[in-house]
């Protein structure tokens, strides 16, 4: 089956007036609508408060909020980290035990729920009041055939963070040009600094960087006519990305043992001030802006700047790897459905209202900015994504599940050097060719 890869354009013109807001059996002690019983909605996230602090916070006060609104409800959490999310997601779908109400990415990630009709339409939701709330482009991304299975949380894009006091005592200037960054890695690695942090475990991580070179090496369009099949993962930019990556790797560009790193394991080196560059995307600004338990003093070091272009390359630095972050599900066999879905509705409403400045990430829904104070970082990251030329998708989000693990699964074996460019672009390529 050819499947259509989804490339995100955001016309956001109006970004400095209007915020973009941005990750099963019920419990339930007496019916749906049963007044003479407490209903109870599980709800399940992935944002624990060692490592998601005011993420977690903002859940906390919006289900106690509910519950006192509503008071012959509960919502009761359950929370995980988020690989641990993905798998326990796949078990509870199998035993039809999903949360009544639970985190899902969009596109490929979802599809397999949606087509095993796991996932309850929510098209009711935007029929209202609520529709009108969100960025254009942001619930497209959350259909399958035309129906909405969830509502966005957040709008990422994926910077290069860095280090602003290793880069002043090495005399580095923020790379423009790819053979300017590959300078600074080199200056870095000569003097013992880990230039870049990777947690490529969990192999997303990985997969942005190369994401970015094929962008940067072969423009924007390379990579998605290969996965929607109008083109091939065997282009000549999409090899030469894979070669890059190596190279990066013979510069020990990377973190020691990366691809046995998950990516809250490599924070680690970053936060610390061990390692000068970190990959990621804008739901870590609150590390870098908000997050009172990071000090003060490491906050104020910490810059970004946009994936260099590459000389003689196809692609615009004003592109950027992102889009949309989670969304909320609700599950189809719920026994609390409608409860479930007021919940939901309520939950996106105060999450607008609340991320901003309580969290400092980027929502999907509209917020007045002339009643909120922003970070400094937070207002760069919103003109950066007011000024980009392109969003694309995450690759593994992009393309169906099987198709994604054989994605994530080559993206570590190229870190690992353990395939040839040349085998990564043609295995890439076979499973694309051969998917149902």
């Amino acid at each position: 089956m050819k499947r259509k890869a989804i490339t995100l354009l955001f016309a956001l013109t109006m970004i400095l007036s209007l915020v973009v807001s941005g990750c099963s059996g019920s419990s339930e002690t007496g019916g749906e609508g049963d007044s003479g019983g407490k209903v109870t909605v599980k709800l399940m996230h992935l944002w624990p408060a060692g490592s998601s602090k005011q993420h977690n916070q903002i859940v906390n006060d919006i289900a106690a909020e509910y519950e006192k609104e509503n008071p012959g409800v509960k919502i009761e959490q359950e929370i995980l980290s988020n690989e641990q999310y993905k798998e326990k997601l796949k078990v509870l779908s199998a035993s039809n035990e999903l949360p009544d109400v639970g985190m899902t990415w969009a596109a490929g990630f979802m599809e397999p729920y949606v087509k095993g009709k796991k996932f309850a339409p929510l098209d009711d939701l935007l029929d209202g009041e609520l529709g009108d709330q969100f960025i254009s482009g942001t619930t497209e991304a959350f259909a399958v055939d035309g129906t909405t299975y969830g509502l966005p949380l957040e709008l990422n894009i994926a910077p290069v963070y860095y280090n602003k006091a290793i880069f002043k005592q090495y005399n580095i200037e923020v790379p423009k040009t790819y053979e300017e960054f590959k300078q600074v890695v080199e200056t870095l690695a000569d003097n013992g600094v880990t230039p870049i942090t990777l947690g490529n475990k969990d192999r997303w991580t990985g997969s942005m960087w190369y994401m970015y070179l094929a962008d940067r090496i072969g423009g924007a369009e390379t990579l998605t006519k290969a996965i929607n099949r109008t083109g091939t993962f065997e282009d000549p930019a999409l090899t030469k990305a894979a070669e890059e990556i190596q190279n990066l790797v013979g510069m020990d560009a990377f973190v020691k043992g990366f691809n046995g790193l998950s990516n809250d394991e490599a924070k680690g080196p970053f936060m610390n001030g061990q390692a000068a560059m970190y990959l990621m995307g804008s739901w870590e600004l609150p590390n870098y802006t908000t997050n009172e338990d990071v000090p003060q003093e490491f906050r104020d070091s910490v810059g970004f700047f946009k994936f260099p272009a590459v000389e003689d390359g196809k692609g615009d630095i004003n592109s950027f790897v992102g889009g949309p972050g989670v969304g909320l599900f609700v599950s189809e066999n719920s026994k609390v459905k409608e409860e479930a879905k007021k919940f939901v509705e309520f939950f996106v409403k105060k999450w607008g209202e609340r991320s901003v400045t309580d969290a400092g990430v980027i929502p999907a829904t509209k917020v007045d900015t002339s009643k909120v104070e922003l970070p400094q970082m937070y207002i760069d990251v919103l003109n950066e994504l007011n000024s980009a030329s392109n969003i694309t998708l995450y690759a593994d989000v992009q393309m169906s599940a099987s198709v994604a693990q054989e994605h994530l699964n080559l993206i570590q074996a190229l870190f690992g050097e353990e395939v040839t460019p040349e085998e990564f672009t043609s295995k890439q390529e076979e499973a694309l060719a051969n998917q149902e």
